[in-house]
């Protein structure tokens, strides 16, 4: 398998620990950690594997550290990369626009070329509306750390078994 980049804030607390889980449960050497909050055109293009850890903040919005770099990307050519997302939402706080984060994160980078792997089902989740769907699923691993914690750890090992094969 290439070399895996994985990018997340370190500053921020829960997405930090989801990436923790998601690197172990890979157990292998091939994966690479690199801050969003300083991440470069280089650092992006770098990797043909991507894991993109993406919270959704507010009502809906991508976070600072990654919006700050759409326009990067908007300039990049993604084709030949494969990029899985992650991100955490409140389904019950913000049944509206659910993990709308990995949605909109992954419309940027399919639109320029990127391949979006590790799609996953919406079973076992209530809300209202999120931008994360696609044909029936989600556009990447969708946790809820406010209300679904405990079944986090068998959704990223299922995911990760399922980017393994997904990944070159």
């Amino acid at each position: 398998m290439k070399k895996i980049g994985i990018f997340y804030s370190y500053s921020s607390t829960k997405t930090a620990k989801i990436s923790e889980k998601i690197m172990d449960a890979f157990d292998s050497d091939d994966i690479e950690s690199i801050d969003a909050e300083n991440v470069t055109s280089d650092d992006f293009s770098k990797y043909d594997n991507i894991i993109a850890g993406v919270p959704t903040w507010f009502d809906g919005e991508l976070p600072i550290y990654w919006d700050e770099f759409v326009p990067a990307i908007e300039e990049m050519d993604l084709t030949g990369k494969k990029v899985a997302i992650y991100g955490l939402g409140d389904q019950k706080g913000y049944p509206e626009n659910f993990n709308d984060g990995v949605g909109l994160f992954s419309q940027l980078v399919s639109s320029r070329g990127a391949t979006v792997v590790g799609c996953t089902s919406t079973e076992g989740y209530e809300f209202e509306g999120s931008k994360a769907l696609k044909d029936n699923q989600f556009t990447g691993l969708c946790l809820d750390q406010e209300n679904q914690a405990r079944l986090s750890q068998q959704r990223i090992s299922n995911w990760v078994t399922q980017l393994k094969s997904e990944f070159d």
